[in-house]
């Protein structure tokens, strides 16, 4: 079997490569699934075995493809640290632009880091850093300061910097002395009421590319790939931002075994965005590190353990003590259906913003904080648990509405689910192959083009 292009997810607990046929026209042939072997000490072993699994699906003894791309979140994906002056300013514009690359962020420091904070950047061991801090020509001292910290940490891994510009010489200075790759990029806060995020989350997705340490075997998937190599979660975030021309405002839930994240590509209304107390993204994600229903089950499960029982019928408990990666028994389907129910709703009220009421001399004002999501028209379902079992749709109908509370909540918008669980590939496709990538992405939401079933139904 000969195809154009194969894309491995290389997952926390789920290997998948999906087949794809751009030509004459873009569609996905088959899936292969195996367990991520990460345990095995090589996640090359699972990304062979779902290569096989593609195989057999199809009917063929050996795939063959011309080009291989890839993307990863194995091993915790993309680990960062952010560095920057003020949090509310530049330290939540430096998350912004590491969380929408798709890196998890493991460490965040506001103001002069301490040798304690050096201490935990030493073990942390980051694959990146980024450093941030201070409005273009404004204070240099804070953000000159942390390059030396970083500096003294003694680690080599890259750091991007992303800060006032007039410290640019002597932050690389000190960086490029002391061995330490370093990369410029504009300010992500170069005035006090503008956030610039974009090409801070370029260059961390290229350094990533460049660096990929994320599990043991990359280097070897490294050398397989012909294509570009992304974090899992930015390829999420390419696909959600490829589709928001044919679709307005979306939102993405990705459901996963190890983190749930919520990807808004949206405007907002005009109304919310005259009251922001700070401004937001146009592209924003949030990762919710607690929240994966197979490696944070029983977290997930203290959350609604007063409840839990009643609502599946039986005790969740045996079943999480061998909880299986791919759900192969009804009471595993059940559970695993119910954890990312759970999963989504948590993750979602902790994207979207909320209206508060603010008081002063003059009385009460009303200020809009965080993702106001009251414009979306579409909610995504994308991650296995949403797509391959059954109650996607119904959890993802659920978040739309007024919210508990004040929640900037979508009003009026229709669910759609990645059919095909092709919108991490998709994103990684659209690296070189954007309208391809646009309209394979559409046919699995089953919007604007009659969709082609795969070679298979999982």
């Amino acid at each position: 079997m000969k195809a154009q292009v194969v894309v491995a997810e290389i997952g926390s607990t789920t290997t998948m490569v999906n087949v794809f046929q751009l030509k004459p026209k873009p569609c996905l042939l088959v899936q292969g699934l195996s367990p991520t072997t990460v345990e095995e000490g090589d996640v090359t072993a699972g990304l062979r075995r779902a290569l096989d699994d593609a195989a057999r699906r199809a009917g063929v003894s050996k795939l063959e493809w011309d080009e291989m791309m890839a993307s990863s979140s194995a091993a915790g994906g993309l680990r960062m640290s952010v560095h920057g002056l003020v949090y509310d300013m530049t330290v939540k514009a430096a998350q912004e632009a590491a969380l929408g690359a798709g890196a998890v962020v493991r460490m965040v420091t506001a103001g002069e880091m301490t040798p304690r904070d050096v201490e935990r950047l030493r073990n942390l061991r980051p694959n990146i850093i980024l450093l941030a801090g201070g409005v273009d020509y404004g204070d240099k001292g804070t953000v000159i300061h942390n390059a030396r910290c970083i500096r003294d940490a003694g680690i080599k891994v890259p750091v991007v910097y992303a800060g006032n510009v007039d410290a640019r010489d002597e932050v690389g200075d000190i960086l490029r002395e002391a061995g330490i790759p370093v990369r410029f990029v504009e300010n992500v806060y170069p005035r006090v009421d503008e956030l610039v995020v974009e090409p801070a989350r370029k260059v961390i997705q290229e350094v990533f590319q460049e660096h990929i340490v994320t599990a043991p075997g990359m280097d070897t998937i490294r050398s397989m790939v012909t294509g570009p190599i992304l974090p899992t979660p930015g390829a999420v975030m390419a696909s959600a931002e490829l589709i928001w021309p044919v679709l307005g405002d979306l939102v993405v839930l990705d459901v996963g075994g190890a983190t749930t994240d919520v990807h808004s590509v949206a405007s907002g209304s005009p109304e919310i965005q005259d009251i922001l107390d700070t401004p937001e993204p146009f592209s924003k994600r949030t990762v919710e590190g607690d929240l994966g229903i197979h490696k944070n089950a029983w977290h997930v499960y203290e959350m609604v353990k007063d409840r839990i029982e009643r609502d599946l019928g039986f005790s969740p408990e045996p079943e999480l003590r061998s909880l299986q990666v791919i759900p192969e028994d009804e009471r595993h389907r059940k559970l695993v259906t119910y954890l990312a129910a759970v999963a989504a709703h948590t993750a979602f009220q902790r994207h979207v913003g909320k209206i508060r009421y603010l008081y002063g001399p003059e009385g009460r004002i009303t200020v809009a904080h965080g993702k106001d999501l009251t414009s979306v028209k579409w909610i995504i379902g994308t991650g296995g648990p949403l797509t391959r079992l059954p109650g996607g749709k119904e959890t993802l109908e659920k978040l739309i509405g007024d919210g508990p509370g004040r929640e900037l909540y979508p009003r009026a918008a229709s669910v759609l689910l990645d059919n095909f669980y092709v919108m991490a590939s998709a994103g990684v496709l659209s690296r070189k192959y954007p309208d391809e990538a646009r309209e394979i992405c559409l046919q699995s939401l089953g919007v604007d083009v009659a969709p082609q079933e795969p070679v298979l139904a999982i």
